[in-house]
């Protein structure tokens, strides 16, 4: 079987999606690595200094995304626990905000009956460039419905799991997260897994990304959402020390 992935496919997306800020980076630490080598002491010693200090992150958060998008097995969805596995032929719904990368995947690991994709990107307030180019590189798959994240076009208890995949985390407000948590959990049926993964904020990523890690919520945020949706964490596990999976349930009653 073809793998879905290429090899070093995460790393070359994260480049490619944002180069216009490694471009301006290694602009940045050329010159001052010329002014460290050209200027006299002491600002040829504090320009050093200042390449450093900008390679080093940038390196870093290289290093740390090729590690959990192209060697930790995020991608392989092994590291979920086997009772929460769709059985063949399920009906899944996938979550995505502008960039799908998940459900190609489940088509060839969990081999779903239906695949509900949805797509809650909105270019007037989803504004970064990288998504767009994105969206460019990897078309959204056919039958992908776009939609809000107020209301979710299905039935109740349509889907037999659902998996957001690195993607609520752009439904920045506390409410809305809420209330789209609440949809999620009406179109899926009562005691079948509904799995989110995501970055936290916390200090791994805070080592990885520095004030990038803002973009991420808490895991206290994460589990205020989950409260205010009726769902509860079933389990919460750590895929890598900077990506978390949470499984979440909702009872018949809370259905």
């Amino acid at each position: 079987m073809e793998p879905v992935r290429k090899p070093l496919q995460g790393l070359w997306n994260i480049v490619r999606f944002n180069w216009h800020f490694y471009a301006l980076a290694l602009g940045l630490v050329a010159g001052l690595g010329l002014a460290a080598l050209a200027a006299p002491a002491p600002l040829g010693y504090y320009a050093g200094w200042g390449a450093a200090l900008v390679a080093a992150p940038m390196v870093v958060s290289l290093a740390v995304s090729t590690y959990i998008y192209d060697f930790a097995g995020l991608y392989s969805l092994t590291w979920l626990p086997t009772r929460y596995v769709p059985a063949s032929g399920a009906t899944l719904l996938t979550v995505s905000a502008g960039f799908d990368e998940i459900s190609s995947v489940l088509h060839q690991r969990w081999q779903p009956g239906q695949l509900l994709a949805v797509d809650f990107y909105d270019p007037a307030r989803h504004t970064e460039v990288s998504i767009q180019r994105a969206r460019r590189a990897y078309p959204l798959p056919p039958g992908t419905i776009q939609t809000g994240t107020h209301a979710l076009p299905f039935c109740d208890h349509a889907a037999d799991a659902t998996l957001a995949f690195l993607a609520a985390h752009e439904i920045r407000e506390a409410a809305e997260r809420a209330a789209f948590f609440v949809e999620i959990r009406r179109v899926t049926q009562p005691g079948k897994p509904i799995i989110v993964v995501e970055h936290l904020r916390d200090a791994a990523n805070f080592l990885a990304y520095t004030i990038g890690f803002f973009h991420f919520h808490s895991r206290a945020a994460w589990l205020a959402t989950f409260q205010a949706a009726g769902l509860a964490v079933a389990q919460e596990v750590k895929v890598t020390p900077f990506i978390t999976a949470f499984v979440l349930s909702a009872d018949a009653a809370s259905a």
